[in-house]
Formats: structure tokens, C-alpha cells, sequence
């Protein structure tokens, strides 16, 4: 088996694109999915948040939201709105967000090499989203949600990206939120085989997100395997939808941090406490940190610019040495008493694409009583930490843009 190999891709029809597109089904709750899918009748929000067209309160894990998405599925292939590719391919993606462009290939991606830690993570999963996505895959016999993967990047595929993108996309969709879409697809023997042969020698692929999608489709893959007594490794379920970037054309935002409450200090007691690992530096204007190890905290309508002393940065622990965990060991957990971040409900994330105004105003509605401004994570800390066989804090990463669901989903027949 190969690390990635193209695939008959199921898309929109040509002209349909724009009708089809829609954020992925993981940034909207159920009511923004439905007021985002209302009027547009073939929206992908209908395949992948189904439970919008059904009744208000249906449990979105039922087995008749997983029915309700089979049923819209088969509905776009029967009606024409979604057709499949004749022939395997790989596909170019662009995204296109102000002056930020990213292009990345859409590939199917090795289960085992993922099964393997050859296909590189970072995050925990939970199991009930795990379990969500295993039910997704089943219903449609289909990955329609793609993993976010990105590679070091190699100069042999970036001259033949260049190249195929200088002609015009099949698609080429602006979203709502001014984020721009285009597909052009490979079906040139000698591109794909190059494509594949390139890929083959790299030592390792990245999520960057898509930790449950990927999650799910190797737990697919186990069943089908078992259950099919002529297997050969061959098989559609053996891959997962992915879509992979160069890792120096990746966007990582700043994955901010609120917190309600200040455990009991005073504002003169809270800031006398940071002081002891941090130098605090009273700032007029909001605080974007220019770089690591640097924070910014809004607190009592003022903001402060942190700089945590040398001293408390670990020398080798890719982990430890993160912006995010340098905050939690010297600040949310020992003065805030914020402890496991992944469930304690004092604390929420705010992504860097809300900016910093979003944290004021968390704070200046009396909601939450103080926020932290965070660098972000840079790819090659994400690298580091994957390779070492670690997992990151929660809530590390924010990449913007984000993949469209329905530009291309990968059949398991």
C-alpha cells in the first residue's frame, strides 16, 4: 500500500459548487447550521448536520439523523447535484483568505500508515465524537469530512502545484465568510504517478486537524476488514479523505484562553502572584503577543503585557516548552487553580480569528473575569511534539481557513 493514492472523487456538478459548499459540520452548532441552510436546498449542511431537517430537539446522535443523512445523500447523487469522477485522480485545493493562500493536494490517505504512527498525531480524541463520525461513515458508505494533514514541504510537488494552478480551477466558489475555494483535478498519468511515488518517499504526514475523522475511519476500516473474508488491503476502506498542505504554507492563529472567575484573588493580589514567574507591564491598548513566551491578559478593563521568566521554560519537553503549557504551569493552574483544561468548566477558548476584541468583550459583560491573549503554535512545535509521540494541551491550534465539506468526498464501495 502506498501512504496516499487517488481516487474516484464524488463533487458537485459543474455549476453546482457554490450551491453545495459548506463550513465543515464541526464549527456550526444545529441552529446555525439551520438558519446557513436555510433556502438552499443542497447544501452539504443537509448530509452532514441532517438533524436540521428534522424536527427542533432531536437528539443529534439518533439513529434517525444518521438515516436522514443517507437520504439527502442519495437524494444529490439521484438528482445530478453530486457526480462522480470517472476515473481515480488527485485534486488540487486552494484557499484563499485576504492575503494568506494555501494549496494542498486532496488524496486518499493509508489507514495502516495512520494505524502505524507513520501518518503523525497530536490530540486526544474523545470517544463519543469518535463514535459519531464511525456512524457518519457507515450511513453514506463515504469519508465527506476531510483530515487536515500537512508534509515537509518538497520542492518537486510545489513546482508541479504551480504548474497545474496556473490553468483555470474546475471550481472556484467565494464563501460567505470571503474565504475562496478552488479544485482543479489531475488526471495526468505521469502527475499522479508522481504525486504518489513523491509522497511515498516522505517519512511522515501531519494532522493538523481531523483527529476524530481519522480516528473514525481507522475503527471502519477494522470492522470491514474483519468482516470481509477476501481482503486485501486493496479496498476503498483502507484510505481516508484527506487534504494535505505544505507545512510552510500553513496559518496557525492564537487559541485564546477566558476564565470566570479570579479564585478568590483581588486584582492587586492576582497580578502580585503572576509577578513571580512572569514580568507584568500595564499596556494602554489591547495585546497581541509578537512572540513566544510573550501573553497578553485583560483584566478589570485593562490589559498586560506577560513575559514569563527564562527560568521557568523547560530546556527539551516539546510539550512543556509550548506557549499554552507555559501559561497553565506558571498562571491558570497554580494561581487560577484551572485544572484539567479539557473539562473544567471555568475556562473557555476563544480562537484568534474572533480577535482580541472578542476577549473584552467576554470579560466586560461580567461573563468571565479575565482573558489571555496567546503566540501561536508554530508548525514545527506541532512536528515536534507529533514526532516525539507526545499530545498537545487542549485547545493548541487554530488554522484558518478552514476546509469546505462537499467540494470532494471519497466512496467506500
Amino acid at each position: 500500500m502506498s501512504l496516499i493514492r487517488p481516487f474516484a472523487g464524488l463533487r458537485p456538478a459543474p455549476g453546482r459548487a457554490a450551491d453545495v459548499l459548506a463550513p465543515p459540520y464541526d464549527v456550526l452548532n444545529t441552529e446555525e447550521a439551520r438558519v446557513r441552510a436555510a433556502g438552499r436546498p443542497w447544501s452539504f449542511l443537509h448530509i452532514s448536520k441532517p438533524e436540521i431537517d428534522l424536527p427542533p430537539g432531536t437528539d443529534q446522535y439518533s439513529p434517525e439523523v444518521y438515516a436522514k443523512g443517507k437520504e439527502n445523500f442519495a437524494h444529490q447523487i439521484t438528482e445530478g447535484v453530486l457526480v462522480r469522477d470517472p476515473q481515480p485522480c488527485y485534486y488540487l485545493y486552494r484557499l484563499v483568505m485576504g492575503a494568506h493562500t494555501q494549496t494542498g493536494i486532496v488524496a486518499a490517505a493509508s489507514v495502516p500508515d495512520y494505524d502505524s504512527n507513520r501518518i503523525r498525531k497530536h490530540e486526544f480524541t474523545r470517544p463519543d465524537k469518535e463514535d459519531d463520525r464511525v456512524r457518519q461513515i457507515d450511513a453514506l458508505n463515504a469519508q465527506t469530512g476531510p483530515v487536515f494533514l500537512t508534509y515537509k514541504h518538497n520542492a518537486g510537488i510545489d513546482a508541479l502545484v504551480a504548474r497545474v494552478a496556473n490553468g483555470a480551477p474546475e471550481v472556484d466558489v467565494t464563501a460567505e465568510d470571503g474565504v475562496r475555494h478552488a479544485l482543479w483535478v489531475l488526471r495526468e498519468p505521469a502527475d499522479i504517478e508522481m504525486i504518489t511515488r513523491t509522497f511515498e518517499a516522505m517519512d511522515n504526514l501531519y494532522i493538523a486537524d481531523g483527529h476524530h475523522r481519522s480516528a473514525a475511519a481507522s475503527r471502519v476500516a477494522a470492522t470491514r476488514k474483519v468482516a470481509n473474508p477476501e481482503h486485501t488491503g486493496n479496498e476503498a476502506y483502507n484510505y481516508f479523505l484527506a487534504v494535505i498542505f505544505p507545512d510552510d504554507q500553513m496559518q496557525i492563529l492564537d487559541y485564546n484562553r477566558v476564565v470566570k472567575d479570579l479564585n478568590g484573588h483581588s486584582v492587586e493580589e492576582l497580578v502580585t502572584e503572576i509577578a513571580e514567574a512572569f514580568t507584568v507591564e500595564p499596556e494602554k491598548a489591547a495585546v497581541k503577543p509578537s512572540r513566544a513566551g510573550e501573553f497578553g491578559m485583560y483584566l478589570d478593563g485593562r490589559w498586560y503585557r506577560l513575559h514569563i521568566d527564562p527560568e521557568f521554560i523547560p530546556d527539551e519537553d516539546p510539550v512543556k516548552r509550548l506557549d499554552v503549557s507555559l501559561l497553565q504551569d506558571n498562571l491558570l493552574g497554580p494561581i487560577l487553580a484551572i485544572g484539567d483544561q479539557r473539562h473544567d468548566k471555568r475556562i473557555d477558548f476563544v480562537g484568534g480569528i474572533r480577535g482580541l476584541q472578542e476577549l473584552e468583550r467576554r470579560v466586560d459583560s461580567g461573563e468571565m473575569a479575565c482573558a489571555f491573549s496567546i503566540f501561536p503554535t508554530s508548525m514545527a512545535d506541532l512536528m515536534r511534539v507529533a514526532d516525539a509521540g507526545e499530545v498537545m494541551p487542549p485547545k493548541s491550534t487554530w488554522f484558518e481557513p478552514k476546509l469546505a465539506d462537499g467540494l470532494v468526498s471519497h466512496m467506500l464501495d
